[in-house]
């Protein structure tokens, strides 16, 4: 099952390696918007590789939706999959317990959970464009950035060190603090909030934050899976801010690292992806205790 949904996360990556920073850039989404895939039925939002495997779905099929359900929900709301449609394989856990002898909660977040026993079981389900009967709910298109007032929030909001300068852009762990290049030096504004959360997603990792220390998990491939989280924490953020991501001059030497760590780890994407949501959790509890405080 692992090994299945990282098959499918590497061949998205290598379709778009030359030239993309990651296979779900918004130009190959059918010319819509990345918005993080979100279950209408149930009234919920996928999570942690669930989210990596709609993308790569919605992009090699161009569906314009980002509204995923499965067979039996997109029947109680009065649709019909159509018969020649095949599904999109997502991961949820389902919780054993021990002491009863029974099924737990289900999770659909695709993370590892440490209490209890987890199982993980596979889900198919089939994009609102595979459907009839079912009538998306429309998008509000995403507005034409200079500056991005709930991304400016998101960064201001996280109390982060941030020195504007130089040509280079990077979290310094022994200082813990992060240098991008003056903004007006990027190409637009996009360019420079998915650089700038790429950082920030890097300086979660502080041990007072989230603590994300790789080495036992991954060894001597911890640089590059790292570099994978940040990418991925970037991506999702930029997806619930209504950014479109940015090419990096230095992808191509990443995307050789990811695909070693993939290749040679078949849970590797799980544990990239949850960390990835752990890193954009924890950015936007931030901004709502910020909120929260000026409202009192």
């Amino acid at each position: 099952l692992y090994g299945r949904v990282t098959a499918q996360i590497v061949a998205a990556i290598e379709a778009g390696a030359g030239e993309y920073r990651m296979p779900w850039n918004p130009r190959l989404c059918g010319g819509t918007s990345v918005r993080i895939p979100h279950n209408p039925i149930g009234q919920y939002g996928y999570r942690g590789v669930n989210i990596l495997t709609l993308w790569a779905a919605q992009q090699a099929n161009a569906h314009p939706s980002a509204e995923w359900a499965t067979y039996r929900q997109w029947a109680t709301a009065g649709a019909q999959v159509r018969a020649s449609e095949k599904g999109t394989m997502t991961i949820f856990f389902k919780r054993l317990d021990a002491t009863e002898g029974r099924d737990a909660n289900d999770q659909e977040d695709g993370a590892h959970h440490r209490r209890g026993h987890f199982v993980a079981r596979a889900a198919y389900v089939f994009n609102a464009a595979q459907v009839d009967g079912y009538k998306s709910r429309p998008m509000p298109p995403l507005p034409e950035i200079e500056r991005n007032t709930a991304a400016d929030h998101l960064i201001t909001a996280s109390g982060a060190v941030i020195h504007h300068g130089g040509p280079r852009a990077c979290y310094i762990p022994s200082r813990d603090e992060i240098h991008l290049p003056p903004p007006g030096s990027f190409r637009d504004a996009e360019g420079y909030y998915t650089v700038a959360l790429h950082e920030l997603t890097h300086w979660t990792g502080h041990e007072s934050r989230c603590a994300r220390d790789l080495r036992n998990r991954f060894g001597n491939e911890a640089y590059a899976a790292e570099e994978l989280i940040a990418e991925l924490g970037a991506a999702f953020l930029c997806a619930e801010l209504g950014i479109s991501p940015e090419p990096r001059c230095d992808h191509a030497q990443y995307i050789e690292n990811w695909l070693k760590v993939l290749r040679n780890d078949k849970r590797a994407i799980f544990t990239a992806a949850s960390r990835a949501s752990d890193a954009a959790s924890y950015l936007r509890a931030l901004t709502e205790v910020e909120s929260e405080g000026k409202a009192a």
